[in-house]
């Protein structure tokens, strides 16, 4: 089930459940490939794929994901946020072998959120920084309104300058690695560190309101 959180003329934002999941893990893997590299064969992204699919289908329970489609009901946006039970692995501990609670902090009282999936389909004509800002305003939203908690994420370089420009302040704790053809770099936020920029953004989230409709039809 996909459900409106936010319309507009040009596309509309859902929250979404494990029925899109093969939908959006080929997505993800395909706009890596297409921003980052072009010498990915049909196999490669097939593999690639059924691996994002079979992650996240692990993470499903405790995930909150948010898909853009556009007019035609096309997807050309995503990302997704889930609570951290320190029990299950990570990818930034499969990839770069980090450990949040050695890094940050094993105090029983911070709460780890993970944020992952983002991308956005830059050929749409559409303003991506704009989207960016809305995606991520959700995705940030229960990690402003935790108590002593941390944003963990692996994001793409030349993304994670995007995001200090608009005021998410992080930190790096690992050197870079190449991971669905980008260069991947670990990092944390805390909570105050995403505040600016939630602060600055939220309201982006709130021109749906529920007595609305979001039509889906090709012009």
């Amino acid at each position: 089930m996909e459900q409106v959180v936010y319309s507009n003329t040009n596309y509309c934002i859902y929250e979404a459940d494990e029925r899109c999941l093969m939908e959006l893990s080929e997505f993800i893997v395909r706009e890596n490939y297409k921003h980052h590299s072009m010498d990915a064969i049909d196999a490669d992204i097939a593999i690639e794929t059924n691996e994002v699919f079979n992650e996240e289908h692990h993470y499903i329970q405790n995930s909150k994901i948010f898909i853009a489609r556009n007019t035609c009901g096309k997807l050309i946006g995503s990302i997704r946020v889930f609570k951290w039970n320190r029990k299950d692995i990570l990818p930034i501990q499969k990839i770069f072998n980090i450990n949040p609670l050695e890094y940050i902090g094993a105090d029983c009282s911070y709460s780890y959120w993970h944020i992952g999936r983002f991308a956005i389909d830059s050929y749409t004509g559409l303003s991506t920084v704009a989207l960016f800002k809305q995606l991520m305003s959700l995705a940030i939203e229960p990690i402003v309104h935790d108590s002593n908690s941390f944003m963990i994420a692996e994001i793409d370089s030349k993304l994670l300058k995007v995001m200090n420009a608009l005021g998410i302040s992080t930190v790096t704790i690992g050197k870079p690695m190449l991971y669905l053809a980008s260069e991947t770099i670990p990092v944390y936020s805390t909570k105050q560190g995403l505040s600016n920029f939630y602060n600055k953004h939220e309201r982006l989230k709130y021109p749906f309101r529920p007595t609305q409709k979001c039509n889906l039809s090709c012009i």
